[in-house]
């Protein structure tokens, strides 16, 4: 199964997750992209249990905090994952949202996010990865939200692909599909 993890504030509903369904759809492959809480425990909890529930092995595919998350995943399930211009250090970047009101940019929920939120997010900090041969970084030089950079620093010895242009929405993701299922 494919499990798609969205960035933050985003969700099910995201240009990458239909893509990824709709293309799974298709070829008859196991594909879901959960809509996560805002509350990263919580958004951990949800992955484990739809882990555990596949009948096939697992490939996760995150994106934006979705990669930092299945970071985390990758290492305490021993799974593939696929880091789509992930954040690195999410929660040292997102330390300034404290306290800030927030917006799902797809259904307008809205939640303030607090001090527990950061907290939840730097239990979940993976520093170094342990073994670079399970992941693969996908990232766009383009990406106006996160330094690549950094994405190709942290993952060293992983696989990577790093393109030319594009930004954080990662404007060549559906070339990728059948490149990401095979891996």
């Amino acid at each position: 199964m494919l499990l798609y993890l969205h960035g933050f504030n985003s969700s099910a509903q995201s240009g990458k997750a239909r893509q990824l369904l709709a293309w799974a759809s298709q070829r008859g492959l196991a594909a879901q992209c959960p809509d996560l809480p805002v509350r990263p425990a919580a958004a951990m909890a949800l992955c484990t249990r739809l882990i555990a529930a596949s009948a096939t092995p697992v490939t996760l595919i995150g994106s934006s905090l979705g990669g930092y998350y299945a970071t985390w995943l990758a290492e305490q399930q021993g799974l593939k994952a696929v880091l789509v211009n992930p954040c690195v250090a999410c929660d040292e970047k997102l330390a300034r949202e404290v306290g800030r009101l927030q917006t799902n940019w797809h259904d307008g929920s809205e939640y303030v996010f607090g001090p527990e939120h950061l907290a939840e997010l730097e239990a979940l900090k993976v520093t170094p990865i342990t073994r670079p041969e399970r992941y693969w970084l996908l990232t766009e030089k383009g990406d106006e939200v996160l330094d690549y950079r950094e994405a190709v620093t942290y993952f060293s010895g992983a696989r990577q692909t790093v393109l030319e242009g594009g930004d954080h929405g990662f404007t060549r993701f559906a070339d990728y599909l059948l490149p990401i299922a095979e891996f």
